[in-house]
């Protein structure tokens, strides 16, 4: 088998290689090029399980970056547990090839307690005294601290929130070489997220997104030098493509005033009862899994969604079933944004009676995704000496709350999730293996047997 390396670079598309990625558009001159159709959604998990699985999420059961668990009655976003992906995955047919062969995952989703050799992703220490520390889960379990030891701490905080930068994105790249120079696994899985901070701020705004292209182009050429190096092959690919949007849609705002939602009053504030709703919506970037356990009660809502500027379709069992989204997981109707809009989990009607975590950067509590958390709220007075302060309370082991995040959606610029119109800014696969990329625009299942190739080196 070929030593193989696949770099997902996040919110790469064809709009974005150019000026301000100088060796990404180089590098891929001499290499052959496709253009995947996304997923429905065109989200992180969704899309990441049909590359690693070369099934759809009506098959391997991943149908957006969070879902409606419907016998424990709650929203949950982000798990980490691999057994929740319900196809088997490239590594473990290519180890049953080869017994020689190993994988690294090295911060692609789903990377909790999966069969590959070695992992690293994400997972912050909770304390009992309210803190939320740095770290991150690997296998072995060893191999966490000894990164960290070579490479520092995880740096979380720039991985996700107001002060998402390239630190987080150059540790996992250290990282990989790391786990690379100590194991040389058959296969590495790498995953480079800072792309995406920009670009779902600013939308497509090259004044403003050119340093952050800048910085991931030069992440990229250090990878890329070092693995061929090795005398690996690389392939590059990614998720889906970010879109400029101008428009927020408040569903559970909508379906709230029509009646359909419950929230509890919790010390005066109101949280989402999801177990009690009659209808309720959760949302993820473009689009939006709405549950209506009363089937009588789905013609109206679908009717009162579709109304709704900013909603291009709402899918039904038919339309489902066409988008290959018809799993038991997904919403018993799927809303679908327009090109210039995105989706809120807002549910509350009043903001001083929104929920304490609207506030923070809480992306496990909230009942739907929410690209606001990248913003510090700029009408907090002397918003820089408040968050020092939390952070002086956070060192000396107080409880704090960083209630420093804005309740005003209209500052998100660029979105995902919906299919674009316009082929570039789709994902893009780019690799220079002759034989491998069977056309120029591919389906998502079709990745799987693109980095199957690669390693099985045809």
């Amino acid at each position: 088998m070929k030593k193989s390396v696949i770099i997902d670079i996040v919110a790469l598309s064809s709009r974005v290689i150019g000026e301000y990625t100088p060796f990404l558009a180089q590098w891929a001159k001499d290499a052959h090029h496709a253009r995947i159709r996304p997923v429905l959604p065109a989200v992180t998990c969704s899309a990441q399980s049909v590359y690693l699985t070369g099934k759809w999420p009506e098959d391997n059961g991943v149908v957006g970056n969070g879902w409606y668990f419907r016998d424990e009655c709650e929203v949950k976003f982000w798990r980490q547990s691999n057994r929740l992906v319900q196809s088997p995955k490239i590594w473990e047919e290519l180890k049953q090839k080869n017994s020689e062969f190993t994988c690294a995952n090295m911060f692609w989703w789903y990377n909790m307690y999966s069969s590959v050799d070695y992992a690293v992703t994400p997972r912050p220490l909770y304390p009992s005294d309210g803190r939320k520390l740095p770290d991150v889960h690997s296998q072995p379990m060893d191999l966490r601290d000894r990164l960290q030891q070579e490479l520092g701490q995880f740096p979380l905080f720039s991985f996700w929130g107001p002060n998402a930068n390239i630190e987080s994105t150059q540790w996992i790249a250290k990282a990989s070489m790391k786990v690379d120079e100590w194991f040389d696994p058959t296969l590495t899985l790498i995953y480079l997220p800072h792309l995406d901070y920009g670009l779902q701020k600013h939308g497509i705004d090259f004044d403003k997104i050119g340093k952050d292209l800048r910085e991931v182009d030069e992440v990229v050429r250090e990878l890329v030098t070092y693995y061929e190096a090795k005398g690996a092959d690389v392939l590059l690919l990614s998720e889906y493509g970010i879109t400029t949007v101008n428009r927020p849609v408040h569903i559970n705002r909508m379906l709230r005033k029509e009646g359909y939602i419950e929230v509890k009053n919790e010390l005066g504030l109101e949280t989402l009862d999801a177990g009690t709703c009659r209808a309720f919506a959760v949302a993820d970037h473009q689009l939006a899994h709405l549950y209506v356990p009363n089937p009588e009660d789905r013609p109206k809502v679908k009717a009162l969604v579709e109304a709704m500027p900013g909603v291009e379709r709402v899918l039904d069992e038919t339309g489902k079933g066409d988008e290959h989204i018809g799993h038991e997981r997904a919403g018993d109707l799927i809303a679908v944004a327009d090109k210039d809009s995105w989706f809120t989990y807002y549910y509350w009607l009043d903001d001083t009676k929104a929920p304490d975590y609207a506030r923070t950067v809480d992306i496990h509590r909230k009942p739907g995704y929410d690209p606001v958390e990248m913003f510090a709220n700029p009408e907090i007075p002397l918003l820089k000496a408040k968050i020092g302060w939390k952070l002086i309370q956070k060192k000396l082991g107080f409880r704090y709350l960083m209630d420093v995040i804005p309740l005003t959606a209209e500052l998100v610029k660029g979105s995902h999730g919906r299919i674009p119109e316009d082929s570039l800014d789709w994902p893009v696969l780019i690799g220079k293996r002759t034989g491998c990329i069977p056309s120029k625009t591919v389906a998502p299942t079709d990745v799987y047997g693109v980095i199957k190739a690669y390693v099985e080196g045809k």
